[in-house]
């Protein structure tokens, strides 16, 4: 038997199987697993119909596999004359492209020009009416069922441990509370109740059995119009992930749950978090920047976690606590806050700030411990002072120790000679270089403190990876999801102020500009120290 003529694309920059006509989807069970972008997914959290979703979870675990979407494929092209319709994601279907008689005799029933529309199918089932069994009335009033029902269990001890007691084997407390009728009428009432509430079942079970089945003739074909509409779009997030990488910004993949705006930023790659716990495990492996962010809407009272991707601009407004705002697919707004961030780098740009922003972070929080430290002991010292006057005592003061402190001054004196020494000898080895060599000496030591750090940005950025993201959201990935430098900057909008004139120079440009600049500065800063006399050349490269 021949093998069937599989049609390949580069999608996300990994070649991947393109399902483009019907006869594609008929085959779909011969197609190699191994090629199967997605493996299994979960029928929550997506932006598919859970309706459409349920009709193909035929176990009912929640969890669409390989194998159900194979056999939801065979079902269509068995009920469909032509399965090339699903391309048009329609919920409208002409009877002549049904191939089961039994659906094409309820479609003609229901349809309009030849058509059958989910709508109409629906308002059919949704009419559907039967000969009710009667419901039968309560014995006793609503309010007396209930009073029984809350004290029917204490009753019932009371009236056990009555029992016990007349045998001896139990004494009642005389402050018990007792109950407000005999056993006899307790044992009638609950008789009635137990009798009345059997009947209820029976009736309203037999009632809703008969109107299900009287919506049973209807409910294939709402499977058929469902499935029409949203199967192809499930092949699309399953075996390619197309509508991911698609360059239409308004098809989104199923994953994607809206917006989240931070920063003058819009993330469109938000994701709802299904499993928090393996979110810590495996996204940090996708390489991605990720802000995980508590959603509600206070009117509606829903609420929701999100990731979500920054994958262009700065970090350094980006916090822990921050508020935003996130607008679902539905555009309900919820009010977010980053409760937790996974850094990973942005840009090599950002990557190039990183060492100096890290270096200005552990200045500051040196500062800061020791501010702290010294605001303490004073605090401690003076609040040692007041005791000690409170108590009419003086407060002892430290005694002096001229040691000491010619120590610290012997001490600081040296530091601060050997620090005049090295700078004397920068100065004079800086002096001495002509000024293309100080230059590259600058971009020397710029390259030596960026430059792994830059390094390491451009090796992650080419690796960002989404799914890693999705496997701790508890699908089966078979294959990367990349996220490319260029389509991260689709994925994260900036801000763009269009009364704002913006430079026309292309970012080489920019850079040879700075580069200028700081030779110009360099040049001046050395042609001022050659006037003051500062000329050394003891220090050259040899």
């Amino acid at each position: 038997m021949a093998k069937y003529p599989w049609s390949f694309a580069n999608v996300g920059n990994v070649t991947r199987v393109r399902i483009s006509s019907g006869e594609d989807i008929r085959h779909l069970g011969e197609l190699d697993k191994k090629m199967w972008t997605v493996l299994s997914c979960p029928v929550n959290g997506l932006e598919i119909s859970a309706d459409s979703l349920s009709q193909m979870d035929q176990d009912g675990d929640g969890k669409l596999r390989l194998k159900e979407v194979v056999a939801t494929a065979e079902w269509l092209c068995a009920t469909l004359k032509d399965p090339g319709t699903l391309f048009e994601q329609s919920d409208v279907i002409d009877i002549e492209n049904i191939a089961d008689e039994g659906l094409r005799v309820t479609g003609e029933r229901l349809s309009v020009n030849g058509k059958v529309a989910l709508a109409d199918v629906q308002a059919a089932i949704d009419g559907v009416t039967i000969e009710a069994q009667p419901i039968p009335e309560a014995p006793l009033a609503a309010d007396v069922i209930a009073a029984y029902k809350e004290k029917q269990a204490e009753y019932a001890a009371y009236f056990e441990q009555e029992k016990l007691q007349k045998l001896g084997l139990a004494v009642i407390p005389e402050d018990a509370p007792k109950p407000g009728m005999a056993e006899k009428k307790f044992l009638e009432m609950g008789a009635q109740i137990a009798e009345w509430e059997a009947a209820k079942a029976a009736a309203e079970g037999a009632n809703a059995a008969a109107l299900d089945a009287a919506k049973a003739e209807f409910m294939p074909l709402r499977k058929l119009l469902l499935l029409h509409r949203d199967f192809y779009r499930l092949l699309r997030n399953f075996i390619t992930l197309e509508d991911f990488y698609d360059d239409d910004e308004a098809t989104i993949a199923s994953f994607q749950a809206g917006t989240l705006i931070i920063d003058q930023r819009a993330c469109h790659l938000c994701i709802r978090v299904q499993d928090l716990p393996k979110h810590d495990s495996q996204a940090p492996l996708s390489g991605i920047y990720l802000l995980y962010c508590n959603c509600e809407n206070k009117k509606t009272g829903k609420t929701c976690q999100i990731v979500a991707a920054m994958t262009q601009g700065e970090i350094k407004n980006l916090s822990v606590g921050k508020n935003a705002v996130f607008y679902d697919n539905d555009g309900l707004d919820y009010d977010a806050t980053v409760f937790k961030i996974i850094e990973n780098p942005i840009s090599i740009r950002q990557a190039f700030w990183t060492p100096y922003r890290k270096l200005a972070k552990w200045v500051e929080d040196k500062v800061n411990k020791s501010a702290s430290e010294k605001d303490a002991k004073v605090m401690g010292d003076m609040t040692a002072s007041a005791e000690a006057k409170a108590d009419g005592k003086e407060a002892p003061k430290p005694a002096f120790d001229i040691a000491k402190f010619a120590g610290i001054f012997a001490a600081i004196g040296m530091a601060l000679g050997m620090i005049g020494t090295m700078l004397v000898a920068v100065a004079k080895g800086w002096i001495s270089l002509t000024w293309w060599q100080q230059i590259l000496v600058f971009v020397g030591i710029l390259l030596l403190i960026s430059g792994p750090s830059m390094i390491m940005a451009w090796l992650k950025l080419r690796r960002r990876n989404l799914a890693p993201v999705l496997n701790a959201n508890g699908w089966a990935v078979n294959a990367d999801a990349i996220i490319s430098v260029p389509f991260g900057k689709k994925l994260t909008e900036q801000v763009a102020f269009p009364i704002v004139k913006k430079s026309r120079l292309k970012g080489w440009q920019k850079w040879l500009i700075a580069i200028c600049v700081i030779a110009i500065i360099l040049g001046i800063v050395c042609v001022v120290l050659h006037l003051c006399g500062f000329c050394f050349s003891c220090l050259c490269f040899h």
